[in-house]
């Protein structure tokens, strides 16, 4: 059982050899990349262990269960114990998103409902705010442009985390985000106090490491530049400082006019092409993948309704775990873990599944 652990502990004293050499901290990109893979190893191989010593734990009590009776009673007890790691390794054998340790853009966008959606749209980013807040992660607004009222017709999210561990890796919890998320409630413009339905798209990429991590040909480029303007259009600039990039081959188009500085702004829309393009690749390796390594879970339709937020009955529900829970007030204050826990935990028991599965 757990055959395949002795490769990985191969793997892990690899690693631990690569760290030790001073010039493997020279190259950012493979440090970071060599620090993750050491920390998932490492999980693993701790789990493993706790396993084996509970695996001989159990046979040395089962041999004496008999002789001594103390050894009896503690048998039940230790063999839940070792029950409970072997479903532990089990996680964490299954096979781990690669971008899990990479950092994240996200996008939220007002969608069907004006301007309570862009309301709405509002407190989605204030609650992402609050969550990064409780998970120690950093928060940039890269881009944002506002509605009149208050709201937000769209904000860009950069969100770092500090751990090297893939587990604890931003892309790992916030990846289920994307998708649309639906609102009822009275909103603040309603004066016969109706109950509206609403909703703000959300998008999340992968955020690159390095910029060589992703290749882009300068000549597949287009790019404009034009006067910033603000809320209602009024400009806010005299000078042509907003650039729109368009990728040709893809035709992802970003536009970023938040910075004061045409250099500024083309730097910065770099940045999100570059995580754009990186989840679009990602997206044609998962279409050609097998089942197993899709996740089951996490969805690229964007057009899908991931979550319902019910404002008068205090209810949050995920309608892809069944996930459902009246205290939306604090998950609107970043109490968003156990939401994201139900995601994680249904796409674990998916791929474990369908590892059983393709096993037989």
């Amino acid at each position: 059982m757990f055959e395949s652990v002795e490769t990985l502990l191969i793997e892990h004293d690899e690693l631990q050899e690569q760290l030790a050499d001073p010039a493997l901290h020279s190259d950012p990109a493979r440090s970071k990349k060599v620090n993750r893979r050491y920390a998932e190893l490492s999980r693993i191989i701790a789990a493993y262990r706790e396993w084996q010593q509970l695996t001989d734990d159990v046979a040395a009590a089962t041999e004496m269960a008999a002789e001594d009776a103390s050894f009896a009673a503690e048998l039940p007890g230790m063999t839940e114990e070792l029950e409970a790691a072997t479903e532990k390794l089990r996680r964490l054998l299954i096979p781990r998103d690669p971008n899990d340790g990479r950092d994240v853009i996200m996008e939220i966008k007002m969608g069907e409902g004006g301007a309570e959606s862009a309301l709405f749209a509002a407190d989605l980013l204030r609650m992402y705010l609050h969550y990064a807040e409780s998970k120690k992660w950093k928060t940039e607004i890269i881009e944002q442009t506002s509605s009149d009222l208050g709201g937000i017709k769209d904000v860009q999210l950069g969100i770092k985390g500090k751990s090297t561990d893939p587990a604890e890796g931003v892309w790992a919890h916030l990846k289920y985000e994307g998708g649309v998320h639906r609102v009822q409630r009275v909103p603040a413009t309603e004066s016969q106090g109706r109950i509206h339905t609403s909703a703000a798209g959300v998008l999340v990429f992968p955020e690159v490491d390095e910029p060589e991590e992703v290749e882009i040909n300068p000549n597949d480029l287009k790019i404009d530049v034009y006067r910033s303007s603000g809320p209602g259009g009024q400009s806010v600039n005299t000078t042509d400082s907003a650039v729109r990039i368009t990728h040709l081959p893809t035709g992802i188009v970003v536009a970023m006019q938040n910075e004061k500085s045409q250099l500024q702004n083309r730097e910065a829309g770099m940045r999100v092409l570059r995580a754009r393009v990186l989840a679009k690749q990602q997206e044609e390796i998962d279409e050609a993948a097998s089942a197993v390594r899709k996740s089951q879970i996490r969805t690229m339709d964007r057009s899908e309704r991931i979550r319902t937020y019910n404002f008068p009955e205090n209810r949050i529900a995920d309608h892809r775990t069944g996930y459902k829970a009246y205290n939306l007030d604090a998950v609107m204050n970043g109490a968003l873990e156990p939401v994201v826990e139900s995601c994680i935990q249904a796409d674990e028991e998916a791929r474990l599944a369908e590892l059983g599965s393709t096993a037989e």
